[in-house]
């Protein structure tokens, strides 16, 4: 898919650069966190642990695997990626697996609510500053929003029919479903459209370009 935007001066580039990176990596680090709470996971991520049980593979492997296997499936789509889709490829299973090297198991629930919650903010976070960069959707949300483009269903119904399709299958392969789950679900799209605004980049009104990418209200997780 692609959108039409100003093209950005040298200043602006490098901090979309910067913000694309630094979201990427935190996006993979609040996942981790969701692990280590072990409170419930967001959609995907339930998917990505189940699998992980089942394979014996590092949960940021396989979500690498996914998101590669997701990016195939932009082709009979006719979505085109971006450099943001392709970073968020490997960029998110890296910072996954290199989190929960670092991080120590948690055990107490008094810890482990506060890491829940601290981690899906940082998930908004991260979400607000990869999307406001303009480089690309990630494979996922591409793949959504190419299933509502191909079938004319809203944007919602796809998403909603994906990523139920996504938790009930992680769920019977092992993944973690509870409260993080059910709360990720109702923050993460007030608390993307909040960052998206903050980190939101300037762009320069000389000139245009093309770039791969969706329009950042269309790309947010949720609506």
């Amino acid at each position: 898919m692609s959108a039409s935007t100003s093209t950005p001066s040298g200043g602006s580039a490098v901090r979309r650069l910067v913000q694309l990176y630094v979201g990427l990596a935190l996006y993979g680090a609040s996942s981790a966190l969701l692990v280590e709470a072990g409170l419930g996971l967001e959609p995907w991520g339930v998917l990505h642990q189940g699998l992980a049980e089942r394979t014996d593979i590092s949960i940021g492997v396989v979500s690498i695997i996914v998101g590669a296997i997701v990016l195939l499936l932009w082709i009979p789509l006719r979505q085109r990626p971006g450099l943001g889709t392709v970073s968020n490829v490997f960029v998110v299973g890296l910072a996954m697996d290199g989190t929960l090297a670092v991080v120590p198991d948690v055990h107490a629930y008094g810890v482990r609510v506060p890491l829940m919650a601290a981690a899906i903010v940082l998930n908004g976070i991260a979400t607000g500053l990869y999307i406001a960069a303009r480089f690309g959707p990630g494979p996922r949300d591409g793949l959504m929003t190419g299933l509502h483009r191909r079938t004319g269903r809203s944007l919602r119904l796809m998403r909603t029919a994906v990523e139920v399709a996504v938790v009930a299958t992680g769920f019977l392969l092992g993944g973690t479903i509870g409260a993080g789950t059910v709360l990720y679900a109702l923050a993460i799209g007030p608390l993307a459209q909040f960052f998206l605004r903050v980190f939101a980049v300037p762009a320069s009104p000389a000139g245009s370009t093309a770039v791969a990418g969706a329009s950042p209200r269309r790309a947010i997780l949720r609506r």
